[in-house]
């Protein structure tokens, strides 16, 4: 695997990680700053600045909702086509690493 498919291979996991862990914590909107703790407690390498990208391209293809409030801090929901998309009601675009339906 060359480094840019590992690079690419870790952001789409990362993608995936991100859309289980607001899906974990439905209904609650979660900070960015629970969900880089959970990338980290599974050993995906995640700063500020990439999970804040990752967040962004979720939010730009309608998979999360993002308030970004006060303090600069974002907290970050998914949407409903989100929902379905954690729950294999409905196809996942290339992008996001979800893996086959156990």
């Amino acid at each position: 695997m060359t480094p840019e498919q590992l690079h690419r291979a870790e952001r789409e996991e990362t993608r995936w990680r991100i859309l289980a862990t607001l899906n974990a914590g439905r209904p609650t909107s979660i900070s960015e700053h629970l969900i880089l703790k959970v990338l980290g407690d599974i050993k995906l390498t995640a700063t500020p600045a990439s999970l804040r990208r990752e967040l962004d391209y979720l939010e730009s293809r309608k998979l999360i909702e993002i308030e970004r409030g006060p303090h600069n801090t974002w907290l970050c929901e998914l949407t409903r086509l989100g929902v379905d998309v954690v729950e294999y009601t409905v196809p996942c675009d290339p992008g996001i690493a979800r893996p086959p339906e156990a």
